[in-house]
């Protein structure tokens, strides 16, 4: 892992958001579909959100606000990074709206078993679509339907008062907002990995455009998008 320093907007009203996926789960380490299930964190998961807490810490970084899933995996890497950070009473808000995206009828499937219930070309197509959802489950579209609306009612406003705000939540719930913030197609984001517990630095304009982005820790991982 590489440690870096955000880009710090110096005008008078910096709006920071930063966001994180959670920590290794113990679904991620069987490299399950996760979903809504709730698995914990494994004990590399708490070390990685403990290092993410560090490099938040020494990037000079304060929170005025947090927001999270209604899964623990997400809750107790948020904990534990603002613990690490010595502001372990941020207000916190806990929502489903930022939950991972519903795997449906693959959750607690790993990858090979997926395949051979539905066929290879069925899964990768689930796994890499926009907007074709699993049975029973959600599509990234469907994902973002319900990520967004929260973030405009209850996150931006913070933000764009001059808060600085952390979301610790999911790859998908995470890749939504990353499309909305960095104006990328369905199809971009797809393709977008998030290691876990890789925290991002987004300063933004008053209109809530990305005036800069900085990625505090450069690692290699996540689970290829699987919850």
């Amino acid at each position: 892992m590489q440690r870096h320093q955000p880009q710090h907007d110096h005008g008078p009203s910096p709006r920071t958001l930063v966001l994180v996926r959670h920590g290794q789960s113990e679904w991620n380490r069987l490299n399950l579909f996760t979903g809504w299930r709730d698995p914990d964190l494994t004990e590399k998961g708490v070390i990685e959100a403990r290092w993410a807490g560090r490099v938040l810490r020494d990037a000079g970084l304060t929170f005025d606000q947090a927001f999270t899933s209604k899964l623990r995996r997400a809750q107790n890497t948020l904990d534990i990074i603002l613990d690490v950070m010595g502001q372990a009473g941020v207000p916190t808000e806990r929502h489903e709206a930022l939950n991972e995206r519903d795997y449906g009828q693959l959750s607690g499937l790993n990858k090979d078993e997926a395949k051979q219930r539905f066929g290879e070309d069925m899964v990768a197509r689930w796994r890499r679509s926009y907007d074709v959802p699993p049975p029973g489950g959600e599509s990234l579209k469907d994902t973002a339907a319900r990520v967004l609306p929260y973030y405009e009612e209850h996150i931006w406003p913070i933000v764009k008062a001059g808060k600085s705000v952390i979301v610790a939540a999911h790859g998908n719930s995470l890749r939504a907002l990353i499309m909305r913030l960095e104006g990328l197609t369905g199809e971009e984001i797809i393709a977008r990995e998030l290691a876990t517990a890789a925290p991002i630095v987004y300063q933004l304009d008053a209109g809530g455009g990305v005036v800069s982005r900085a990625d505090l820790v450069t690692a290699k991982g996540g689970d290829d998008g699987m919850g």
